[in-house]
């Protein structure tokens, strides 16, 4: 870090008149770039000199400065070829970053090369249509519905010890962790080494050393002059040991990794998470290192959650802040009606909840059984409210301090560190209050409500379906059966079609998402559908190529004198695997050819039902393949 650099303008610290200040005494801000988040979660970076900035600086805040070409973003079927032109309109109302580039030094100062990294809306037809917009005008719909809620009734139960007509504002309280692998390039690992480490507990906790320790140290001291106040660094539970070269430097490094800052509001904490992700690439990469955020990087290992909390607090005309989550007395109850309704509208609208946080295939390699993955659309709230506890099976976890009620807020566990933060914030929030909504204008009581949604499966209910069951305190993996998880929590979709088809089957779930117009039909629409050309994309350029080299590796190791008769049923059952995967004859075309032709058809249910085997079928071919590899040794 070098001394006298400027990292981040705060939100509402600076008029224009001080930032041109600001930009004057610092030469080294050499541009201004505008980020705006597309659909899928992408952010834009368009470098503008900051000449040009200070010249134009009213049309950057009116939006008619930085124009991108919206068609090649992702806003399906929004910005087409023929209609591309997408304004971009700077938000004065968030933090704004200065991204250094400490490769590049300016002549003239001696530091290094900065870009004033903007937060935007981004617009189209005079309409915002970005992630950005869509989760601040969802907040503020959501804010104006539970005030309306306060004004209308006297006392909300669990809430007794505020007066309603105190209620001045609602603050909407958020927070990411991001966890990610990082390795020495080029660097592989055997799968069963992996596996084995995570099993035996070998990493979780353990130590830093080398070049990671101090990538992790320096990207927490570059957060903390970013204003996200880190609050822990960690290794996580996937990795193995490293390896010391003859320079006496860490070498096969390849180890899983977590890194939490410091809760904010929801829009900041989302724009908080894109900064912590680059801090966290470059950390790495300027000490040798790679870093991949992707949610299953190793297939049979542990894959990168991104856990995100959610909470919801009101600000009285007094200033004190109270959660609006806990209750009145925190030892007698785990929540107030508004904490029990938020829980409920967000597990009985998962099903459309669901595609904007798993949108993509490798989402959905995480969300398996097996390794605390939170497939079952269920909740725990602890054993008893005087004493707290944590169940780390479920998708959507109570995490509470009896003596600190600030600290109560739900853990959805589901998120990936690839997840569209902003639409997964806009879908938890909507869905919320749906069901705070509901919980407060039945005028049941707090111990109604937590009997709504601690209610056995088959049992009628004033707002949940009367067919599931949402609250579990016992493991899910382990206490039931793979048909009864599927019974009581709902099945979980294998494949992105099977996920997105949601949508289109639960049409009054939907309507939750989009009431108060700021997550438009047509924006969700668009989403999904460029989701489903990604699906099939990478299903026809990386995942069918990536199979069809595993195949052409499972070649024949054995001779003619050495192999065992096991040797010859195992390569037997190797060749048929990879003849049926990829080798098409008169008789029969192989998997790989009728994945692609149903593609190219249009036959969605075949391509996911297909997908299914061909990852089931891989799968075998890789383990039996392992298998007889090890068997070929020569004995002496």
């Amino acid at each position: 870090m070098v001394k006298d650099l400027v990292y981040l303008i705060p939100a509402g610290k600076y008029g224009k008149e001080e930032i041109l200040s600001l930009l004057n005494n610092h030469p080294e801000i050499k541009f201004a770039s505008l980020v705006g988040i597309d659909l899928a979660g992408n952010d834009t970076d368009e470098k503008v000199p900051i000449s040009l900035f200070i010249k134009d600086m009213d049309d950057f805040y009116n939006g008619s400065a930085v124009q991108t070409d919206g068609s090649s973003v992702v806003l399906t079927g929004i910005a087409t070829l023929n209609n591309a032109k997408v304004d971009m309109l700077a938000d004065a109302g968030v933090n704004w970053f200065v991204d250094y580039n400490f490769e590049h030094i300016d002549e003239e100062t001696g530091k290094p090369v900065g870009t004033l990294r903007i937060p935007a809306f981004l617009v189209h037809n005079s309409v915002r249509v970005d992630s950005r917009s869509i989760l601040a005008q969802s907040l503020e719909y959501v804010k104006g519905e539970i005030k309306s809620l306060f004004q209308k009734n006297e006392k909300i139960a669990g809430l007794e010890h505020i007066n309603n007509a105190d209620v001045e504002d609602i603050i909407f309280t958020a927070a990411t962790e991001l966890e990610f692998w990082v390795k020495t390039p080029a660097n592989k690992a055997e799968v069963e080494e992996l596996s084995a480490s995570q099993v035996l507990q070998e990493q979780y906790w353990q130590r830093t050393r080398g070049n990671v320790r101090t990538a992790m140290e320096q990207a927490l001291l570059m957060m903390a002059q970013y204003g996200l106040e880190p609050e822990m660094g960690h290794k996580e539970v996937g990795g193995v040991k490293a390896k010391i070269d003859e320079a006496g430097h860490l070498s096969h490094v390849m180890e899983q990794l977590e890194i939490d800052w410091k809760f904010s509001n929801a829009l900041q904490c989302a724009d908080n998470e894109l900064q912590a992700r680059i801090l966290v690439k470059e950390a790495f990469r300027a000490n040798g290192l790679e870093v991949t955020f992707k949610a299953k990087p190793i297939i049979g290992v542990a894959g990168n959650g991104e856990h995100t909390h959610i909470g919801i607090a009101a600000k009285l005309k007094s200033g004190k802040i109270v959660n609006l989550f806990s209750p009145t007395d925190m030892k007698q109850y785990f929540l107030s009606a508004i904490g029990y309704g938020a829980i409920m509208g967000l597990l009985k609208h998962y099903e459309v909840i669901n595609p904007f946080i798993s949108s993509t295939n490798d989402s959905l390699n995480r969300l398996k059984p097996g390794f605390e993955a939170p497939i079952c659309i269920v909740t725990s709230l602890g054993h008893t409210p005087a004493v707290p506890s944590r169940n780390r099976t479920i998708l959507a976890g109570l995490v509470r301090d009896v003596n600190n009620p600030m600290a109560t807020r739900f853990e959805v566990r589901s998120p990936n560190p690839y997840t569209n933060t902003y639409i997964a914030l806009t879908a938890f929030y909507m869905s919320m209050l749906d069901g705070i909504k509901a919980a407060v204008n039945s005028g049941k009581s707090v111990a109604e409500i937590d009997a709504e949604l601690s209610k056995e499966a088959g049992t009628k209910g004033f707002y949940l379906e009367n067919d599931r069951a949402y609250r579990s305190e016992h493991d899910v993996f382990d206490d039931y059966s793979a048909e009864e998880r599927d019974r009581l929590f709902s099945k979980p979709p294998a494949t992105v079609w099977e996920n997105t088809q949601s949508i289109s089957k639960y049409p009054e779930k939907v309507k939750t998402l989009t009431a108060g117009g700021a997550f438009r039909p047509e924006l969700v629409q668009a989403f999904v559908a460029g989701a489903l050309v990604r699906w099939q994309t990478e299903l026809l350029n990386r995942i069918i190529p990536e199979n069809l080299t595993i195949v052409k590796e499972s070649k024949s190791l054995h001779g003619a004198d050495s192999a065992s008769d096991l040797d010859l049923n195992n390569w037997d059952k190797i060749n048929t695997l990879r003849v049926y995967l990829a080798k098409d004859c008169l008789s029969q075309k192989s998997l790989f050819t009728r994945i692609k032709e149903a593609i190219k058809a249009g036959d969605f249910d075949s391509v996911s039902e297909l997908q299914i085997e061909m990852a089931d079928k891989v799968g075998v071919l890789k383990a039996l393949y392992s298998q007889y590899k090890k068997n070929m040794i020569h004995i002496c």
